[in-house]
């Protein structure tokens, strides 16, 4: 199975205010890179979706936010799309591309959670993509009024798990051949 790694909007917004951080932001960004390291290694696709809203100062074209975190090991031959809304294969060339390197299977990091990530996920199982894998502690959110963001990444990990994606740790990525 031909896979692809895809990043979801980790962006400087989420960096640049220690009060609007994403949570375990840190174990989040090695995590990130171990992926990427992990997919350099067997050739697998790198995806950047990069959050692109001009209703939204953060996530606007150019602004610091919009910019993706600098902590991430990017390369030049990366792949970055940018996304209008929460699903990152609507009005995206994002569809087209995994058809063109012929991926079979998406592996998921990113933000937010129960955001863009959710969208995404189930997206993407419609899109045709039923084994598809998330990788525990290299997904996160911020809390809200009612869920602190451990819980809403609990809850939505139990809802994924074994009908949109496979929830696997990242230690299986760190010594994977």
């Amino acid at each position: 199975m031909k896979q692809a790694l895809i990043i979801i909007d980790i962006q400087e917004a989420f960096f640049l205010d220690s009060q609007q951080n994403l949570w375990n932001d840190e174990t989040i960004i090695k995590n990130i890179n171990t992926l990427i390291t992990w997919a350099r290694k067997h050739e697998a696709p790198i995806i950047y979706i990069q959050h692109t809203d001009a209703d939204d100062v953060d996530f606007a074209y150019g602004q610091p936010g919009w910019e993706l975190y600098h902590g991430l090991h990017r390369q030049v031959e990366d792949k970055v799309i940018q996304k209008p809304t929460w699903d990152a294969f609507y009005q995206t060339e994002l569809a087209q591309y995994l058809q063109e390197q012929h991926i079979d299977q998406l592996i998921f990091a990113g933000a937010q959670t129960e955001f863009c990530l959710d969208t995404t996920i189930r997206s993407a199982y419609s899109h045709g993509y039923h084994h598809n894998i998330l990788v525990k502690e290299a997904h996160s959110t911020l809390p809200n009024e009612v869920l602190e963001a451990p819980q809403i990444i609990q809850h939505h990990e139990f809802v994924w798990h074994n009908r949109f994606v496979r929830i696997q740790p990242v230690a299986e990525f760190q010594h994977a051949d």
